[in-house]
């Protein structure tokens, strides 16, 4: 969270500030950090590797889901930019929940996000584990989880300037590398490539059509794409360490729109005109790296291999990033085990390590399932994704109508057709959930990730009314 005057009293919105004594966090992130973060935190295990999940499900119309669940995440991150423009904070929407909702809103929408987050470092940790096993077959899936998972707990255990500087770098490579697979990728659609033949529309409309499997299957690539915009509210929680926060938010969500559409929607539509979507290579190798085997371009796709595991160890480095400083902000809003709340280097080192806790016990996990389990995380962390971009919306509601009677100066970030556009996200957000239903390999995920749902907001009712109750005898 920002800094604040060295007081242990709570402030007028009931949010408890920082204490002296080791709690706060370093402001080491530069503009340029910040910037690429918010460029290259897009690119991760939902994009390389689920997405080969979800175009096997939903054929061509993997497209489809894209877009539509891009055009919802926009609206989410323009929600969440205009109130972390207006109160940068490393909580995120987990403060502004506590302010405009009340602390058990905060509570329980701040830890969903940090188990969202903790499940895709698992999930990210054993994604990057199968390419290695692919270069050395002798090997097991749970040696390599171990090793990613003690290599970058250690990096964020370190300063976060650090953190900063290796993002900066790793992102700078996944936007190169995506880059130079769309301009290969429309190449080869036209045709102009050496040794290949423009393919039209046969890859979109022939092998059973461009919705070969039904709204079904459908369903399955829009899970996966929601799977695979999670973590972009990472960059609202790195903001609050930079330099300039409200600077670099703002500049973050607006240009949210031409990342999403190029990186995602455009590789999406790339690969399945290039090739057959029900190509066994594209879950077998990964999308990316079938199209490039496809075009025949020497060596490109083990290249394009170091490149996916390069993006899925910084996502997951992310997102150890994001659950630590999420955690951070919940313990010193008095809402988590208060011996977490101490920092060293402007370091929150023990909430590092308990967010890393999961990943470890993903090596366990990667030992019993080795074939189930990413894909199982994968539809996990699609309904947790769901339910904080739930939280965000209704946050969004109740704030902007404080922020216009208290503070309009601070709406430097405005939601497009307020409230107009933030009912129709939330009544997407429903639809998608409801759809979840209908598909008996995420029914269950769902009925877990609701449950976890309930029980985060009665701890964190039952927490404020404790709290309430004990606020007239100090008084």
């Amino acid at each position: 969270m920002t800094r604040t005057p060295a007081t242990s009293a709570p402030s007028r919105d009931g949010v408890t500030p920082q204490e002296p004594g080791g709690t706060d966090l370093s402001h080491g992130l530069k503009q340029r950090h910040l910037s690429m973060i918010a460029l290259g935190g897009v690119i991760g295990a939902g994009l390389f590797v689920g997405s080969g999940q979800g175009i096997a499900a939903a054929g061509p119309a993997i497209v489809l889901a894209y877009a539509v669940s891009g055009l919802l995440v926009m609206l989410v991150m323009r929600m969440l930019g205009e109130m972390s423009a207006a109160n940068p904070a490393s909580g995120t929407f987990s403060v502004h929940a506590h302010r405009a909702i009340g602390p058990w809103a905060g509570f329980a929408a701040g830890w969903m996000f940090w188990v969202e987050l903790c499940v895709g470092i698992a999930a990210e940790a054993i994604g990057a584990a199968a390419i290695m096993q692919s270069w050395f077959p002798s090997t097991d899936s749970w040696m390599w989880v171990l090793l990613f998972m003690a290599l970058f707990c250690g990096t964020n255990l370190a300063a976060v300037s650090n953190f900063g500087e290796f993002e900066f770098w790793f992102a700078a490579l996944k936007i190169g590398a995506i880059g130079i697979f769309l301009v290969l990728g429309v190449l080869a659609i036209l045709g102009v490539l050496p040794g290949t033949e423009a393919p039209g529309s046969s890859n979109l409309t022939g092998h059973g059509g461009f919705i070969p499997n039904g709204a079904d299957g459908l369903v399955v690539g829009l899970l996966a794409s929601v799977f695979a915009y999670g973590g972009l509210e990472t960059v609202t929680i790195a903001a609050a360490e930079s330099e300039h926060p409200v600077k670099g938010v703002a500049q973050a969500v607006r240009t949210a729109m031409w990342r999403i559409a190029l990186f995602y929607v455009g590789s999406m539509l790339v690969i399945v005109t290039v090739i057959p979507w029900n190509d066994k290579s594209v879950t077998a190798d990964g999308p990316y790296v079938a199209v490039l085997k496809y075009l025949d371009i020497p060596a490109a796709g083990q290249i394009m291999n170091v490149i996916v595991l390069i993006a899925l160890l910084s996502a997951m480095n992310a997102n150890i990033y994001g659950a630590s400083r999420m955690s951070h902000s919940l313990v010193m809003r008095g809402q988590g085990p208060r011996f977490l709340a101490r920092t060293s280097g402007g370091v929150p080192r023990l909430t590092v390590l308990a967010s890393s806790a999961f990943g470890f016990f993903a090596v366990l996990l990667s030992y019993w399932w080795p074939d189930t389990v990413f894909k199982w995380l994968l539809y996990v962390t699609g309904a947790a994704v769901l339910v904080v971009w739930l939280f965000i919306a209704v946050t969004q509601l109740a704030m902007r109508r404080r922020l216009e009677r208290e503070e309009p100066a601070k709406l430097v970030v405005r939601m497009w057709a307020y409230p107009t556009l933030t009912w129709v996200a939330i009544g997407a957000i429903l639809v998608v959930l409801a759809l979840m239903l209908r598909q008996e390999e995420t029914r269950i995920q769902l009925f877990a990730t609701a449950g976890l749902t309930v029980v985060l907001c009665l701890v964190g009712y039952l927490r404020q009314r404790a709290v309430a109750g004990k606020e007239p005898a100090r008084n």
